[in-house]
């Protein structure tokens, strides 16, 4: 756990000299004043592009921004999650009116409510119509704003896609609240929530308590993940914490692992070629983002299929990736052993023979191609 943290600080203390970081700052109408904000694009941002990016909103912008965007500029990087847009917002001095609720209800009211709408009717506009921002938002807050960004929950079409609720200092009836409101999302939705051993009494008996009422949460549309840290301080958790939440958040977007590969790809009842077209087909349905199939995901599933002996599966697996390595020899190899296991030779033969003229790629070679087609050749005597 020590190097875990270590290493987590390492992260979060990057100098960020290839992502973009600006600083801005927005007169609000709603606030009747002027905020901070900080904002970091992802590498290689170019605005020309037809390209939408994530959004992220950290609340508590001016020590938590750091610590989202080191991770987010990380994990983006190792393609672990897509590039995207963070955007801090600076709460020195106004975080108690910024989070201000009833005593009555626990909704917000005063500025609280006036903070509310600056996030959704202001500031979100205003990187929509600055930035390339997609359509999957994801809300960031520690303690008293942990606890705000769930009233974006409550609304009826809510405006995030994602909630990371860090050691969250709970209004008295948002335990009931939010239950009830992620039992009745209607878009696919994630919750992240997380603790920390050394929180209050009080923080922890509230963080539990949600935490048992979300996982009696009936509906396929919450992905709901909660975290609860040994070491960790109350102002430390977040460096816990964000990582953990990214890879539960983006783990659709990731390559598939040894784990996956081993406990989902080779048990699977249906074709790993259709796992893998569902895979991406979520990723671009959630996330709104039309990702190329990576070659490492191509390869997990060749090894099933080789692994299992179904290889009646690699004609799809070769369509796929002719689709997306039209100029490669993967399509034409994954063809051309569907022939070769499905009683063609002649035409595995020729298939082979046929990818010469494409590129190598992924440790298939045009000498891998041709010496299966004079294999063939030799036994079967054409």
């Amino acid at each position: 756990m020590k190097h875990l943290f270590y290493f987590l600080s390492f992260i979060t203390s990057l100098h960020f000299v290839n992502a973009q970081v600006k600083y801005e700052t927005i007169e609000s109408s709603k606030l009747g004043e002027s905020r901070e904000i900080k904002i970091q694009l992802p590498r290689g941002y170019d605005a020309s592009e037809d390209k939408g990016f994530p959004l992220f909103i950290v609340l508590d912008g001016d020590y938590m921004f750091e610590a989202v965007a080191g991770n987010v500029d990380y994990y983006s990087y190792w393609e672990d999650m897509p590039g995207a847009i963070v955007v801090g917002v600076n709460q020195i001095d106004k975080r108690f009116d910024d989070c201000m609720y009833s005593e009555q209800n626990s909704l917000p009211i005063e500025t609280g409510a006036a903070f509310f709408e600056f996030i959704g009717m202001e500031l979100i506009p205003y990187i929509e119509k600055t930035y390339k921002v997609g359509k999957f938002k994801v809300a960031v807050g520690h303690g008293e704003t942990a606890n705000f960004i769930n009233y974006y929950l409550l609304k009826p079409d809510p405006v995030f896609s994602a909630y990371v609720s860090i050691s969250p200092e709970l209004a008295p009836n948002m335990i009931d609240y939010l239950p009830e409101a992620l039992g009745k999302i209607q878009a696919k939705t994630f919750y992240y929530l997380a603790n920390t051993k050394n929180d209050t009494s009080s923080l922890k008996k509230g963080t539990e308590a949600l935490n048992t009422d979300i996982l009696a949460v009936n509906n396929e549309k919450l992905t709901f993940t909660f975290d609860s840290f040994e070491n960790a301080s109350h102002y430390s958790v977040p460096t816990y914490a964000i990582p953990r939440a990214i890879e539960s958040i983006f783990k659709v977007y990731q390559p598939i692992s040894r784990k996956e590969y081993k406990d989902v790809i080779l048990e699977l009842e249906i074709s790993p070629v259709l796992y893998l077209q569902e895979k991406y087909q979520t990723i671009n349905d959630v996330l709104g983002i039309d990702k190329k199939v990576l070659i490492n995901d191509f390869k997990a599933i060749s090894a099933a299929i080789e692994k299992n002996e179904t290889y009646e599966y690699f004609e799809e697996l070769g369509k796929m990736a002719r689709k997306a390595y039209p100029e490669t020899l993967l399509g034409t190899y994954y063809i051309a052993r569907f022939y070769e296991e499905t009683g063609e030779p002649k035409k595995a033969m020729r298939t082979y023979q046929a990818g010469y003229t494409l590129k190598e790629i992924a440790g298939i070679t045009k000498d891998i191609m041709l010496e299966k087609a004079d294999l063939i050749k030799e036994d079967f005597g054409y």
